[in-house]
């Protein structure tokens, strides 16, 4: 227990990050070699005897998290990475990327300001690694059987730890040239340094996992093969279905989807190129879509010099405090302001994002560029355009950050197994997180004879974005935990590995 007077005592104060003008210099994260001891302990003695811990809820891991304040605020560093690592497996991920949905379900949010979850977490996670607190877990004893794990991004990664630590032999295939999924191509280095998924990753390979990259399943190797191969698959792909904008203009060039965008900027990030391939320097840039993913191109193009940026969200702009329809303890919809947007207020000197905001179309330079973007104010309730509210903006570089409708519909992975899809457009799987297949097409010239019955769904799991639809890294690392306990119960009849969500759990809402 934490001082039970700590929240009347201490007010909310969070990590601070550094000075705008010195990250909008660099790549690093935004909070690199800020000073975190004293104040998060300090602040983790705001975690009050709340009784019921309804963070615990806010959190589809479950994790523990009256139990770490407690030890955080002592200091005990050591029972806080153990008691953080007992329900998640990458805490410094969480730490930098989670939007801390824990911190709306908490007690003290009532009426107050939440305990700084997010900023402790991630304090916990970095002093467990620097103190050498986390060590390579290789298992007692091998079980004799082999697992496929199809994607490495944080839901395969998850799921390939928790089956190496429980025996058996574990093989990640990623079909891009390094590991970490959207972890390491989707998400800028300012958000979260690739060093910490390195670390991470030689941890796993030193417990026993293997890795092979640049291996696309259904397409450098069949599926069917690998099913056959392996006494369980499990597949968590994500959710790479994006969605377009199919507006008059689309096809003009500079118009690009987000996470082409993001991973060739990663890709000079981790060196493969000088200068990156497509760059916002001196180009007046509009970000279609107001979600993270916007906000990561935000900071981008921002470090990049682009001369101007817009952002635009078709949804209404959130109040300030909570709404009555979105009670505590859900996480509500109100207005915040990432380090993103406030890199931009404070070089551009206001809100970057346009609310109520629909894109109507784009114009041509008359060389089959991209020079404006035409939009309009649209409705809070029906998205409808208000006549007399269109104009017009510069753009040489427009971003669509829409989100995904699912994972790939096409190719031999889906296919080769048969897999099947649900009324959301993800791959259908039973209360056991097994894929749901129908049976395969006759193979082709190209392709190995399917076995009689085609894929066997019994050995097939569908964990993470692939099977849940787009969703935070939280719930990715939970599924992946979960997938991994459906499998082990698979192959050995019973299972010790924790499983703290099924497949049709969803956040807590209203």
């Amino acid at each position: 227990m934490t001082d039970p007077h700590g929240f009347l005592r201490t007010d909310r104060r969070s990590v601070p990050a550094r000075p705008v003008q010195e990250r909008l210099g660099d790549w690093d994260e935004v909070h690199a070699g800020r000073a975190r001891l004293p104040l998060v302990s300090e602040q983790a003695g705001r975690c009050m005897d709340c009784g019921i811990p309804f963070c615990h809820s806010g959190c589809p891991l479950g994790n523990l998290i009256p139990e770490w304040n407690a030890y955080a605020r002592k200091g005990d560093w050591w029972a806080a990475a153990e008691r953080l690592h007992a329900t998640n497996n990458f805490p410094e991920f969480t730490g930098r990327l989670c939007p801390a949905p824990c911190e709306d379900s908490c007690v003290l949010s009532i009426n107050a300001d939440p305990v700084t979850i997010k900023n402790v977490e991630q304090t916990i996670a970095d002093e467990g690694w620097a103190r050498g607190y986390v060590e390579p877990r290789p298992p007692g004893h091998l079980s004799g059987k082999s697992v496929a794990v199809v994607g490495s991004g944080p839901a395969g990664l998850a799921a390939a730890q928790q089956l190496t630590r429980a025996g058996h032999s574990v093989t990640v295939y990623e079909r891009a040239d390094r590991l970490g999924g959207l972890l390491r191509y989707g998400i800028p280095a300012f958000k979260l340094e690739k060093c910490h998924l390195d670390r991470r990753i030689e941890q796993m390979r030193a417990e026993g996992t293997e890795f092979r990259t640049g291996v696309r399943v259904g397409d450098d190797l069949d599926a069917r093969g690998l099913t056959d191969g392996n006494d369980a698959v499990v597949i968590a792909v994500g959710a790479t279905e994006r969605r377009e904008l199919p507006v008059p203009g689309r096809e003009l060039w500079g118009i690009h989807q987000a996470m082409e965008y993001l991973t060739l900027a990663n890709r000079v990030a981790e060196g493969d190129r000088d200068l990156a391939v497509l760059t916002a320097e001196g180009r007046h840039v509009v970000i279609v879509g107001g979600g993270d993913t916007g906000a990561d191109c935000l900071g981008t193009v921002l470090r990049q010099g682009a001369a101007s940026v817009v952002q635009l969200d078709i949804n209404p702009e959130p109040g300030p405090v909570r709404p009555d329809t979105e009670p505590w303890p859900v996480r509500p919809r109100i207005y915040r302001v990432s380090h993103a947007h406030e890199e931009a207020r404070d070089r551009d000197g206001g809100d970057p994002r346009r609310f109520c905001a629909a894109t109507l179309g784009f114009d041509d330079d008359g060389a089959g560029r991209v020079c404006a973007l035409r939009l309009a104010e649209v409705g809070p309730a029906d998205r409808t355009p208000r006549p007399g509210t269109e104009h017009v903006i510069p753009a040489d570089l427009v971003l669509l950050a829409l989100g995904f409708h699912g994972p790939e519909r096409e190719g031999g992975l889906v296919r080769q197994l048969g897999l099947v899809l649900d009324d959301r457009g993800n791959y259908a799987r039973t209360d056991a997180f097994e894929a749901v297949t129908a049976a395969p097409p006759p193979a082709g010239p190209s392709e190995p004879v399917a076995r009689a019955g085609g894929a066997r769904a019994g050995g097939v799991f569908i964990a993470g974005d692939a099977g849940r639809g787009q969703s935070l890294v939280v719930w990715a690392i939970a599924e992946g935990r979960s997938a991994a306990a459906a499998t082990d119960r698979y192959l050995n009849g019973s299972t010790m590995l924790p499983a703290p969500v099924a497949p049709h759990d969803r956040p807590l809402v209203a």
